[in-house]
């Protein structure tokens, strides 16, 4: 918490934590729930409610899930044998933003996946569903040449690929991409991880190398042995955050700035009526710099979108000075 004080910017901070703890909440990684939470109260202590209320409702959702998959086999007892669903509704305002991709189930779980469905939106109204697949994990029971079983630890991606060799000794990546409709970056990676990491190596790919190419072949690997009866299969993920990626954050981080620079100029000239450019700009600055410090060109724009939107007017007299229009 002391370093934290000396953040400039928190609202950075923020986006980036999110980020983390929606990962490790997902991923069952999550150290204690009890250190999660104490954190959040150490935040919401220093920032106020509004810094940690997406936070707090990402842990709500959590424990809703809990309760909805309770009801959701409950009500379908049919389901004990067979394959098993968990799902965690995310409310969307809460957790960090993430492209809505589909992608094509195995005829298995997408028919699990649609009883859910039809049981959440029975049990809410004026909701809806959309699937994000690119977060999600799989356990797969696999028996390889020689009779040996693995319980293999994928993402959602990686079964959906895994499952097509039930039915297919070899498959073409180009097949592999029209079956499944993963977005390529995606699948290459997903491929890579299972056709080209020594220890889990579950597929064979030609020709063998360590980038994926689409006129490579894919067959499973009779000869993958692992002295462990549970293997995590991991993704090949980028260690740091890319270029465009850190722009994109940005760009978030600027567009959530907006609204909070508009409210606190609306606040001020609410309670001061009139007030000049300068002074304007360094209440804002000070009424903002517990989250973030605001540019002044910034708030310069803000106070043009007001006045066209007929919250603040020019003085006719002086052009530095703007009067507040109740």
């Amino acid at each position: 918490m002391m370093l934290f004080r000396y953040l400039q910017e928190k609202d950075v901070f923020e986006k980036y934590y999110k980020q983390h703890l929606a990962k490790r909440l997902l991923s069952g990684k999550t150290v204690s729930d009890d250190a999660e939470r104490s954190l959040i109260v150490k935040l919401k202590t220093e920032c106020g409610y509004q810094f940690t209320s997406k936070l707090e409702g990402m842990f709500t959702d959590m424990k809703t899930s809990q309760d909805t998959m309770q009801g959701f086999y409950a009500s379908h007892p049919e389901l004990t044998d067979g394959p098993t669903l968990v799902v965690q509704v995310l409310t969307t305002g809460s957790w960090p933003t993430q492209p809505s991709i589909t992608c094509n189930l195995p005829a298995e779980t997408s028919a699990l996946c649609e009883k859910f469905r039809s049981y959440y939106l029975g049990t809410h109204t004026g909701r809806r569903l959309s699937w994000q697949t690119n977060m999600g994990t799989a356990d797969i029971k696999a028996t390889f040449g020689k009779g040996q079983k693995h319980e293999l630890n994928v993402s959602t991606y990686q079964m959906c690929v895994l499952m097509l060799f039930n039915n297919a000794d070899r498959l073409s990546y180009k097949e592999v991409e029209q079956a499944t409709g993963i977005p390529a970056s995606d699948l290459k990676r997903c491929l890579q991880s299972m056709a080209c990491v020594k220890g889990k190596n579950v597929l064979r790919k030609e020709p063998m190398s360590k980038d994926i190419g689409e006129d490579d072949a894919f067959f499973v690997n009779d000869k993958f042995t692992s002295k462990f009866y549970k293997v995590k299969i991991g993704t090949v993920v980028a260690q740091k955050e890319s270029e465009p990626e850190k722009q994109e954050t940005r760009q978030r981080v600027e567009e959530d700035r907006k609204p909070q620079i508009e409210a606190a100029i609306v606040r001020i000239m609410k309670s001061r009526r009139v007030l000049d450019h300068n002074n304007i700009i360094a209440e804002v600055t000070k009424q903002l710099q517990s989250r973030f410090l605001a540019n002044p060109t910034e708030i310069k724009k803000r106070i043009e979108s007001l006045i066209e939107r007929d919250f603040l007017e020019r003085d006719n007299n002086d052009r530095k000075l703007y009067r507040y229009l109740a």
